[in-house]
């Protein structure tokens, strides 16, 4: 997910009662929840070189362990270092480390757990397996999340302000909306999954598809683009709450398999770090003046506002 939604999950931890365990719990728990995303500074790398270090290391068990831990060194050293110079907020409650320490990894562990949620994908187990997962749930960017979540956590503040003893009602309510919205995702996205492989199977004679995809679109959580592979093709269609499963009709050759890409991985090898990451890929193969190019897109990643971002072009015999 996109780092404002996990900085809310952990504030929304916070304000629903994690807050009163140790003194600079709220900037923890936000911290810890982004943590993992040290690796961003992958993209330093150029090209689509990041694509197969983002989501993979910091994200897997052992980032999981020492993450934590080091933030709670880094929180206890920033507290100590406030007190020396005299700086220390004399309202801030006390460093109560193993309280400090668990709130670390409550918010470490809360922001594989949310990029689980979407299509983008994440090596769960690196370094012991580079798989992928994937969740299919929530679109990378969801603005229900993005709504819920702060009205929780401002009405729980301002009940705080006023002295309320009730002032964490609101953030766990907001909390389990959350949560129960996310259960709904999940549950929609497998039936869609499940009514467009009857659908392809049935339109394609009673020949199973190898793979099907829900891909959540933004906004409409009540829809998926629904995404299918056969062999070397590939199909689109939609599913929608109210209307079902709907095909496109339509069969798209992937050319993985065309003699042109096995050329173009040898020239560029930002491809083969595309394709690592990469779950639906296909590629089209055109001529200009004279030249082979090799467009290798992901089908999970056409839509036109996206322009090229994550599109590998490699010119073959140049």
């Amino acid at each position: 997910m996109d780092n404002f939604t996990h900085s809310l999950a952990g504030w929304a931890l916070s304000q629903a009662g994690l807050k009163r365990k140790t003194g600079l719990a709220t900037a923890t728990l936000i911290i810890a929840a982004n943590l993992p995303d040290i690796d961003a500074v992958a993209t330093l790398l150029g090209g689509h070189q990041h694509l197969a270090i983002r989501r993979g290391i910091t994200h897997g068990p052992i980032a999981m362990i020492v993450l934590p831990i080091v933030l709670t060194f880094a929180i206890i050293g920033f507290d100590r270092w406030q007190a020396k110079r005299g700086k220390r907020p004399t309202g801030r409650a006390p460093i109560r480390p193993v309280w400090l320490l668990a709130l670390a990894f409550i918010g470490t562990w809360s922001h594989p757990a949310l990029d689980l949620m979407n299509s983008y994908g994440v090596r769960l187990l690196e370094p012991f397996s580079s798989q992928w997962y994937y969740g299919d749930t929530l679109y990378i960017i969801d603005v229900w999340l993005w709504l819920i979540l702060p009205i929780g956590i401002w009405y729980s503040r301002k009940l705080e302000k006023k002295g309320s003893g009730r002032w964490r009602t609101p953030a766990l309510i907001v909390v389990a909306m959350a949560l129960a919205y996310i259960q709904f995702n999940s549950w929609f996205t497998k039936r869609a999954v499940l009514k467009t492989s009857v659908a392809v199977t049935l339109a394609d004679q009673g020949n199973l598809p190898e793979q099907v995809v829900a891909n959540p679109v933004p906004v409409k959580f009540w829809e998926r683009e629904m995404l299918w592979r056969q062999d070397d093709g590939y199909g689109t269609g939609q599913y929608s709450l109210a209307n079902g499963a709907g095909l496109s009709g339509e069969r798209f050759a992937s050319n993985m398999d065309n003699p042109a890409m096995a050329f173009a991985r040898q020239k560029n090898p930002d491809l083969d770090a595309y394709l690592f990451w990469s779950r639906m890929p296909f590629a089209k193969i055109e001529e200009h003046n004279g030249k082979t190019v090799v467009i290798v897109r992901d089908a999970r990643l056409t839509n036109p506002l996206l322009g090229d971002r994550f599109t590998v072009t490699t010119v073959i015999n140049e």
